[in-house]
């Protein structure tokens, strides 16, 4: 697999690229923002790796700009502890995780592995469509549309989506959603659920705050409700 990391700190850039590559995959390092973008457009990468503040373009709007053309998945690096507020930022720009500065070199490939896996089993399902007046959801060929306009998720958006509609019906409880979207090492981050489920409400949904689709069961999970 391979993986694109941009990052404008020297012995950080290195340090994560030696790891990587250690672990097999094959990785293609960028100094800034503007290098980072270019590699994307011409390395075609499974993964990248953005810090947020750089020099010539920061990570976010890199995001935003890989986020216009595909849906690869993205890990945001942070030197600040990260608030509910920073999270819904960047998952408006298209990120799909964050991690926080200084990194644990273990717990960041267990990170990116879990990030690469989840973007393969949101591209491999084969669920049935999904389709009334207003949202329209095939899983085979990732498309989504909410009141004919095409919605763009992330890979962890999908995989959420896809749960969550293979689970029509009935709730998923906030445990089940980390162990099957994010997985087994993300059981303690209790705040994802809530935070994603908001992001994708705010795509989906005629009215996010009072939504149709994807329902709050209080202290126990969500639940898809097909429209009848």
């Amino acid at each position: 697999m391979k993986v694109l990391l941009v990052d404008d700190e020297l012995a950080i850039r290195e340090a994560l690229g030696r790891k990587l590559r250690r672990e097999g995959f094959d990785v293609i390092l960028a100094a800034n923002g503007l290098e980072g973008l270019r590699a994307f457009h011409s390395e075609r990468p499974d993964l990248v790796i953005l810090d947020i503040v750089m020099p010539e373009m920061d990570g976010l709007t890199v995001c935003q700009r890989i986020r216009e053309v595909a849906d690869t998945p993205i890990l945001m690096l942070s030197a600040q502890a990260i608030t509910e507020e920073d999270i819904i930022r960047g998952l408006e720009m298209g990120a799909d995780e964050y991690l926080v500065k200084p990194i644990r070199l273990n717990e960041f490939v267990a990170r990116v592995r879990a990030l690469l896996r989840r973007a393969k089993l949101s591209s491999e399902e084969r669920l049935s469509r999904y389709s009334d007046d207003y949202l329209s959801i095939d899983l085979k060929t990732r498309q989504v549309f909410a009141d004919g306009e095409r919605v763009h998720l992330t890979p962890t958006e999908f995989k959420l989506l896809a749960v969550l509609l293979e689970n029509a019906g009935r709730v998923v409880t906030q445990r089940e959603l980390l162990e099957r979207v994010w997985g087994a090492e993300y059981v303690d981050d209790v705040y994802y659920p809530r935070v994603y489920i908001s992001q994708l409400r705010r795509k989906l949904e005629p009215d996010p705050s009072n939504p149709r689709y994807i329902i709050t069961e209080h202290r126990v999970g969500y639940r898809f409700e097909k429209k009848v």
